[in-house]
């Protein structure tokens, strides 16, 4: 069995009710268990959620809400990890075979279906323990600086001050759309970003991990240009 797993809990606080709210004209994780259906590859879409009004949205597009994630499992300082290990030992305990897991984030309308699929062909074909979905930094980070108490700028790698961008190593960061892995390595919630994980790539124009209002309308242009110009 191959499961599709949202976690979306409803005590969003920089963007209120955000992993329910209108985009587009219908909530944005909908596009979240869209694309798992989508993708072909799922036996069931799974939300994890603690709050009723979520978990009814998600049953109406197709989702599947077994239980209710336990409160202490969804305040700021729960991780995705936590929510993970204790979804993990509720499979089990009902005794679901389940062999394969992709996280998917509940806020991702620009998820493909095609790149689930590409990420878990990735994983299939070379036993990657983790697949996540990642971009480029637009900008190299060994030229990022800070600023001091004063205003002052002082840069986090010194030691590239002279050197030229086009001689920096790539650098990627998590794109906030999906990750895969086996059901043993949820189960042994081991480690990620080491040298036995690798990733999907993602293009700059369709990440944007939406934690502020501007991030939100920034996301809803991005969307509007792709379904225009790409007829996406």
């Amino acid at each position: 069995m191959r499961i599709a797993f949202i976690p979306a809990r409803g005590g969003s606080k920089r963007i209120p009710r955000k992993n329910i709210r209108d985009f587009h004209g219908q909530p944005i994780i909908a596009y979240s268990i869209q694309s798992a259906q989508q993708c072909g590859l799922f036996d069931k879409v799974i939300v994890s959620t603690d709050d009723t009004e979520i978990a009814d949205i998600a049953r109406q597009y197709g989702a599947e809400v077994p239980y209710m994630r336990p409160a202490q499992l969804a305040d700021d300082h729960s991780t995705i990890g936590d929510v993970m290990n204790e979804f993990v030992i509720w499979l089990d305990q009902q005794a679901w075979p389940v062999t394969e897991m992709c996280l998917i984030f509940p806020t991702a309308p620009l998820l493909r279906s095609t790149d689930l699929i590409a990420g878990h062909a990735l994983m299939q074909g070379a036993q990657w323990r983790y697949v996540i979905a990642a971009t480029e930094y637009v900008f190299p980070i060994q030229r990022s600086f800070l600023l001091n108490e004063v205003g002052g700028m002082q840069m986090l790698h010194p030691e590239h001050f002279r050197t030229r961008s086009q001689d920096l190593p790539t650098t990627y960061h998590d794109a906030a759309l999906f990750c895969w892995a086996n059901i043993q390595t949820w189960r042994d919630n081991a480690p990620g970003f080491t040298a036995d994980s690798t990733i999907h790539p993602i293009p700059h124009y369709r990440v944007i991990d939406l934690d502020t209002e501007d991030d939100w309308r920034r996301a809803e242009l991005m969307y509007k240009v792709l379904k225009e110009f790409d007829g996406e």
